[in-house]
């Protein structure tokens, strides 16, 4: 598709509206996405393909399942897609004007800002911390597997990123407050994720109702988290390798000011939801997957032992390690964190053939983009060969976005792929993971892709 589609070529399309469900006569496909959302993007994607138009209580929204369509949202003609939707509004109490939300030449300027503390010799110096944490969580899981007792893996996996995220991003251990912003996370994503499917609850998001409540005492308990990261650094304010420290030591070119504590607070809440909650849940689903097919964790741990003969990983076996990408990178296509984002049209545009009005919301997944029969085969099977070179050589872009993509692409994208690699291969050469038998397992599509129930585990020492 060209980068630009004219007036005349768009007013030919103006009847020609995407198929899509009817759904309920009052409230449209609201009852479906809130009853079971990813089942429903799939079932609608499966019936009205790869442009869908539904009804959600008094507005109409788009569904975009084409990687060229995908591609033209979020690369092509990305000027013309904004953030404005109301889950993103929903957010912006809880990340501010952060990375995540902000846009524009802001959001330019904070990318350049940050962009130094995600450079490749950055996170290469990070490599030997990430392993030590994990160690650091071994030694403590040892006893539990001495006494057969299971762990939550979903909560381990989010302690030790946390820890992870605070040394590498801020310069801080804070895996002290795991708990406080584990829950306090948990209620922030449950009332974005709820009240952006519920007609109702978004009419009366500004006043204060239970759920509205509970949102800003959870946003309270993160700001005295974030704020006492924030002037903690202010006491000691040099350039560790951390972000934090490049972000306070940064000035504005025009006006040269540094950040205030506000600029700050926005960052560092947008960085401690995205640096260790996506990860967490992708190692969590990786636990899970491999527990469940046991020739895929038998092939890893042959990788594993014939590379690392037992010793600790450093970022430097990772190119040999080509297996354990494959792992993770199969985990991200079943189990995207970002599983969907949405834009809003600025201006009517055309994609597949179909009209696409101004101010229209649209919605793309990287979970259904990564079940899309055209493009994979045997889509809900967990195979990581599809990664092999061979068999992603002639995939088109944008069938697999686990970060994003275009200018929007995740900052962080190489840093939790070094990471999530270490953590597995650290942890897979001394323990099996094993589900719980009848442990419920269930998608929870927060902020970011959950195991509903968590993921009770028993550890399995291994000999080699």
């Amino acid at each position: 598709m060209s980068e630009a589609v004219s007036s005349t070529s768009i007013s030919h399309l103006r009847h020609k509206t995407p198929p899509g469900p009817r759904g309920d006569w009052l409230l449209g496909m609201a009852r479906d996405f809130q009853r079971d959302l990813l089942g429903t993007m799939l079932a609608v994607h499966q019936q009205y393909g790869d442009v869908v138009r539904y009804r959600f209580a008094l507005w109409h929204g788009y569904m975009v399942n084409h990687p060229d369509g995908v591609k033209r949202i979020l690369q092509d003609n990305h000027r013309n897609y904004n953030k404005d939707t109301y889950t993103f509004q929903l957010m912006r109490p809880l990340v501010g004007n952060g990375l995540l939300t902000s846009e524009g030449d802001f959001w330019l300027r904070q990318r350049r800002l940050a962009q130094p503390a995600f450079h490749r010799q950055r996170i290469a110096a990070f490599g030997a911390l990430m392993t030590d944490a994990a160690l650091d969580m071994l030694g403590r899981w040892q006893a539990a597997a001495g006494r057969g007792e299971p762990l939550d893996v979903s909560k381990e996996m989010m302690r030790l990123t946390l820890r992870i995220a605070g040394l590498t991003l801020f310069g801080l251990d804070i895996s002290h407050e795991a708990d406080v912003v584990g829950r306090s996370f948990t209620e922030a994503s449950e009332y974005v994720a709820h009240t952006s499917l519920d007609p109702l609850a978004l009419l009366l998001a500004g006043f204060p109702t239970p759920a509205q409540l509970r949102y800003r005492a959870a946003l309270r308990e993160l700001d005295k988290v974030v704020r006492a990261i924030i002037a903690e650094r202010r006491h000691n304010l040099q350039d560790t390798g951390d972000l934090l420290s490049m972000l306070m030591l940064a000035r504005d070119e025009d006006t040269g000011q540094g950040m205030d504590d506000r600029r700050l607070r926005d960052e560092v809440m947008t960085l401690l939801l995205a640096g260790h909650e996506t990860t967490a849940n992708t190692l969590a689903w990786t636990w899970y997957l491999l527990s469940g097919h046991p020739a895929v964790e038998q092939k890893l741990h042959a990788e594993l032992t014939n590379v690392l003969r037992g010793r600790a990983p450093t970022i430097q076996d990772l190119p040999n390690l080509p297996y354990l990408r494959m792992v993770i990178e199969e985990s991200l296509r079943l189990y995207p964190p970002a599983y969907s984002t949405s834009r809003k049209a600025i201006a009517a545009d055309e994609i597949g053939g179909y009209y696409i009005p101004a101010n229209a919301v649209i919605f793309v997944s990287s979970f259904v983009m990564h079940r899309h029969p055209d493009f994979w085969e045997n889509v809900e099977a967990f195979d990581p060969e599809r990664f092999t070179p061979e068999r992603s050589a002639n995939r088109p872009p944008f069938v697999y976005f686990p970060f994003g993509g275009g200018p929007r692409l995740c900052i962080g994208n190489q840093f939790a792929l070094t990471e999530a690699q270490l953590i597995l291969a650290t942890v897979a050469q001394r323990f099996a993971l094993r589900l719980v038998p009848g442990h419920p397992v269930a998608l929870e599509p927060l902020i970011t892709l959950r195991p509903r129930h968590g993921l009770a585990m028993t550890l399995h020492p291994r000999s080699g």
